[in-house]
């Protein structure tokens, strides 16, 4: 997602978000901790958009105009090992793999780039309609966000909408889905301005629950308004869950803690 920096947008936005988790102290959504298994170095100017994680190395897709771009990063120490600009009018979003290409979409500008996974180069482009937030794939289709609380399932292939999911929390529409990964079987997702990943059911929509980030990153650590929780990858051989967020200075390996 952009940056808050437009205050009436911000304002309703973070109103929205608020508002959609007022009934979860009643709820009956389980909610899950996290404990920390490893630190690793992230760049602190990297706009963190879209992430995953493929043969050892995490893929990263970053945003902002004129700064928009696709990386291939070395996990052990946060080094981009490769990378390709977007084109300087766009503004990069999330990101994911399918077969030996990677999918990059846009904010608003209704075009996804598809590249080369070895060597980044511009097999193709498609179009879209609205908004481009996340990206995730699962065995048949791609799944992507726009910032509401539908979820499109696409064909990998001729990027055809098959279907729509409404994503719902205790009954209530879930709004502002941001980046998206595909983890054994569900769907999580960052929520935007919030420190909480949803768990979806991607046949039913429904929140099964809720994953709890606060203080992963303390306040002092996040000097930008715009430095919130977005990027998730999953590391499926070795299930290693890793999530790190817009200019921050480390990506996390987490391990959930028991449902309370």
């Amino acid at each position: 997602m952009q940056p808050s920096s437009f205050p009436r947008r911000r304002a309703l936005l973070a109103a929205l978000a608020a508002a959609a988790f007022a009934p979860l102290a009643l709820a009956a959504t389980p909610v899950q901790g996290y404990k920390v298994v490893r630190s690793y170095p992230h760049d602190p100017d990297a706009f963190t958009q879209g992430l995953f994680f493929h043969d050892g190395f995490l893929y990263e897709g970053t945003g902002l105009r004129g700064r928009s771009s696709v990386r291939k990063v070395e996990l052990e120490t946060g080094r981009v090992l490769q990378a390709v600009e977007l084109p300087p009018e766009v503004f990069g979003e999330g990101i994911t793999r399918w077969g030996d290409r990677i999918i990059a979409l846009t904010w608003q500008e209704q075009t996804a780039f598809v590249l080369d996974l070895k060597t980044f180069k511009l097999w193709r482009k498609f179009s879209y309609s609205g908004e481009g937030w996340g990206l995730a794939h699962n065995e048949r289709e791609l799944v992507m966000s726009d910032g509401s609380a539908e979820l499109r399932f696409l064909d990998p292939l001729s990027f055809k909408e098959l279907r729509r999911v409404k994503v719902t929390a205790d009954g209530r529409p879930l709004t502002q889905l941001n980046e998206l990964e595909w983890v054994e079987g569900e769907i999580l997702a960052n929520v935007w301005q919030t420190d909480r990943i949803a768990r979806i059911d991607p046949r039913t929509g429904r929140v099964t629950g809720w994953i709890d980030l606060t203080g992963l990153l303390a306040g002092p650590q996040r000097p930008h308004p715009d430095a919130v929780l977005n990027g998730i990858a999953y590391d499926a051989k070795a299930r290693r869950l890793f999530v790190t967020g817009k200019l921050w200075p480390r990506l996390y390996e987490i391990q959930l803690t028991a449902p309370r």
